[in-house]
């Protein structure tokens, strides 16, 4: 299998099937957190353009290669579906580490979403993810931290924070390489069986703000695939 992310887009009455790949880990401003399970299992991604007829682009995410029967070892889910905002952009992710992306609008300019799953139990702890996302901007100027759950009416539990301020360069090649204030992170982490995936959204301050709700938004449409 190869190295990648899935990526699957549903278009009116047309489904795009993605194509199995793998995922490994990575550092400070992408993913896994600390004590993240770089073992894991294969996934895939595959990318198409939104219909310019459906704005509400569904994005598939494949965490492991389902056996017979679309369930992983154990009987976990190994799959989720979710909902791309209207206006957001579907892209190929530009790094094996991620398992979809898309481009935020914005009149501040473009933010940008980034999906990762590392296998069942894969990424680290919750907490640990959290605090790492506030630690990613600068303490100086740094907004105080949002943070709130909620469980979805399928049983997915969500986790997310929301923070502002000077996002810290990146030291793993990805992200930003210089320092960029003004900027905000929304992050989640979405736990159930199969699970944990991590859903992480950066750009301007004033991008992202206007798009909180759209964010959100996404994060209750999170589903097991069916």
């Amino acid at each position: 299998m190869d190295r990648s992310a899935l990526l699957r887009l549903l278009l009116p009455g047309l489904l795009v099937p993605g194509v199995g790949v793998s995922l490994t880990a990575c550092g400070k401003n992408d993913e896994p957190a600390p004590g993240a399970d770089s073992g894991a299992g294969p996934v895939a991604a595959e990318t198409a353009p939104p219909s310019a007829d459906d704005p509400l682009a569904s994005i598939s995410s494949r965490g492991t290669v389902a056996p017979p029967g679309g369930e992983a070892a154990g009987g976990q889910v190994a799959e989720v579906d979710f909902d791309l905002p209207a206006g957001w952009t579907s892209q190929t992710p530009d790094s094996g580490m991620r398992l979809a992306q898309a481009e935020i609008p914005g009149a501040a300019g473009p933010g940008q979403l980034a999906v990762f799953y590392f296998g069942p139990g894969g990424g680290g702890p919750v907490e640990a993810n959290l605090q790492r996302w506030i630690d990613q901007v600068g303490p100086e100027g740094r907004s105080e931290p949002r943070r709130d759950s909620f469980t979805l009416d399928n049983g997915l539990q969500v986790t997310w924070v929301e923070v502002a301020g000077t996002l810290q360069p990146s030291t793993m090649g990805m992200g930003p390489t210089t320092e960029q204030p003004n900027s905000r992170v929304m992050a989640a982490v979405v736990e159930g069986p199969g699970g944990p995936w991590f859903f992480k959204a950066t750009g301007p301050d004033a991008t992202l703000t206007a798009q909180r709700d759209a964010f959100l938004g996404l994060l209750r449409s999170v589903r097991p695939r069916a």
